[in-house]
């Protein structure tokens, strides 16, 4: 699917500046399929770093179970992907002797979630490491090869 940009009212967050008027926000998204596969269990020891878990949970508004859903990109996500690269994203903050990563709002379906995509050379760029408050495998009933379609939030 391609880039899709939502038009919604923000009423809690609005102003009227002596009119009768209120604000929009734009929000751009988009859509990318991936085939669920196995990792190494990095992005597990990862997240279970003290200063990962807060930076994640500050940053994206949950607290991030101890590992990552995998997914290989398929088709025209591929190329989508490269959008991610182009976007301003949180940070996080590594400590000594780690690196950065970006960190992306996300939802499969309605379920939140998020995006970390590490800044270390020579990262797969059809690779996607996808964090939730849950385990993303048991939850949605996943297995290897089975095609998620993740909205991200740019």
């Amino acid at each position: 699917m391609a880039e899709r940009t939502e038009i919604s009212r923000a009423q809690n967050n609005s102003r009227t500046f002596g009119f009768n008027c209120r604000c929009i926000v734009i929000m751009k998204r988009i859509q990318l399929e991936g085939l669920v596969f196995a990792g190494e269990g990095g992005g597990k020891k990862f997240l279970e770093l003290p200063w990962v878990k807060r930076q994640i949970t500050e940053k994206l508004g949950f607290t991030p179970y101890p590992g990552t859903l995998n997914l290989k990109l398929v088709g025209e996500s591929r190329k989508r992907r490269k959008l991610l690269g182009k976007t301003p994203a949180e940070k996080i903050c590594p400590a000594k002797d780690y690196c950065s990563g970006a960190l992306f709002k996300a939802f499969i379906d309605i379920l939140e979630c998020g995006i970390v995509i590490p800044d270390v050379p020579d990262y797969p760029n059809d690779l996607l490491e996808v964090i939730s408050s849950v385990n993303l495998r048991k939850t949605l009933l996943l297995k290897d090869g089975d095609k998620v379609t993740i909205t991200v939030s740019l």
